[in-house]
């Protein structure tokens, strides 16, 4: 299974991204998907997560700010991520977890600055 990062970028305070990730490979349609977000010098923390219900779980630091979502393939992710702030800025993960097995993507680097 390869998860494929996309949508990072540099971005002024306020401002707007949105995250995509594509699942590959033998799973179409993984049981759990999320975005976690490592800052330099912090460690790995989960920002959202969605189950293959819809059933969504979000970060207190995001709550009200990004939104997940799964595409009608199932195998798709997106993370809509608004009112950016500095403190947002980190390599943000693509997770996947199927029947107890975890994958990662690459990671795709945001960048909130002036």
């Amino acid at each position: 299974v390869q998860l494929q990062a996309s949508g990072g970028g540099l971005v002024q305070p306020g401002g707007s991204l949105r995250l995509s990730c594509v699942a590959s490979g033998s799973i179409l349609a993984p049981n759990f998907m999320a975005w976690y977000r490592q800052a330099p010098g912090k460690q790995r923390e989960l920002v959202a997560d969605i189950n293959s219900g819809g059933t969504t779980n979000y970060a207190d630091s995001v709550k009200g700010r990004f939104t997940i979502s799964r595409g009608n393939s199932r195998n798709a992710m997106s993370l809509q991520m608004n009112s950016l702030k500095s403190e947002d800025t980190a390599v943000y993960f693509c997770n996947a977890v199927h029947y107890g097995v975890a994958y990662w993507g690459r990671g795709t680097q945001v960048t909130v600055s002036s």
